[in-house]
């Protein structure tokens, strides 16, 4: 764990520091990966809970086929069986699991129980991917509050990722961290040190579009983590509906009617994206909802 006195220090290593030089610097050595993907090489996925459809697990998956996804992010703790029988029977693949308790019990809480509950829920989480044949697991490492310092953020979230780590090799499944707005890794050079620091295949980046609006440019986040990146969130941000309407209303914007600039975001992705899955992080009610993302989707990898 690293000591209080030498934590900022170290962070500014973590966060590259400025007198060195960003040409040639090892931050980058994983961001231009030259990938080649033309537009079909990309796979439509949807985040499960964000299919706010009423049905069974099966009805649900027979939705997300009909509206045009080839794949459905899962959330752990689901019951296994209905899952595999219900994916089988639609023939969508599973491209990931999402850990349903790092919300209520991330591993940088304050609480040492807590953190192990939580540490115990991504357990699952990655034993959920194991099962489905998946190779990836979304996790928000923690959170920076009142509560919880910067540095015990970084710290704890360290700690929980190392102890992880060996579970993710036997399992051969990969850890992607999220960017959500928890207040942590919020510049992408801190990003890839905190990635980078693992020296692990088993820890990536799970990279969202629209988060990444209130501060930031998704385009230089991609080309900056590259090959760091293991799994990709489609979402949409206004940053106009957020200055009338509250900072969290900007997710409102229909997909394409936002402020991500697509084509910057498929370009880089073409450049430094070396995998197929992109999965929609957008709310829908009804089957038509469901279609018209579906839609709004391939626009997008047309781009």
């Amino acid at each position: 764990m690293i000591q209080r006195r030498n934590f900022i220090k170290n962070a500014i290593l973590a966060t590259g520091a400025l007198s060195l030089p960003l040409s040639g610097n090892e931050i980058f050595a994983n961001s231009a990966v030259a990938t080649s993907f033309a537009a079909n090489n990309f796979k439509k996925s949807i985040m499960w809970n964000t299919v706010n459809i009423q049905g069974s697990v099966l009805e649900k998956c027979k939705a997300v086929k009909e509206a045009g996804f080839q794949g459905v992010e899962l959330m752990s703790h689901m019951d296994r069986k209905e899952v595999l029988d219900a994916t089988k029977a639609t023939g969508l693949a599973i491209t990931d699991v999402c850990c349903s308790t790092h919300g209520n019990k991330p591993m940088s809480h304050p609480d040492a129980a807590v953190r192990q509950e939580g540490f115990e829920g991504v357990v699952v989480a990655l034993e959920d991917a194991k099962e489905y044949g998946t190779d990836a697991i979304l996790l928000v490492p923690g959170r920076v509050n009142e509560t919880v310092s910067y540095d015990e953020c970084w710290e704890r979230s360290v700690e929980g990722v190392k102890k992880l780590i060996p579970i993710a090799e036997r399992l051969k499944v990969m850890i992607c961290v999220e960017n959500v707005w928890n207040n942590f890794l919020l510049s992408p050079l801190e990003a890839c040190r905190y990635v980078d620091q693992f020296n692990s295949p088993f820890v990536k980046f799970y990279f969202d579009c629209g988060n990444i609006l209130a501060y930031g440019w998704p385009e230089q986040w991609i080309r900056i983590l590259g090959e760091r990146i293991a799994r990709i969130h489609i979402k949409e941000y206004s940053k106009q509906i957020a200055d009338k309407q509250g900072r969290s209303a900007g997710f409102r914007a229909p997909l394409t009617e936002g402020d991500v600039d697509w084509p910057k975001v498929m370009q880089a992705l073409r450049n430094s994206y070396n995998h197929v899955w992109l999965a929609t992080e957008m709310g829908v009610r009804t089957l038509e909802d469901m279609k018209d993302l579906s839609g709004r989707l391939d626009k997008i990898i047309s781009m």
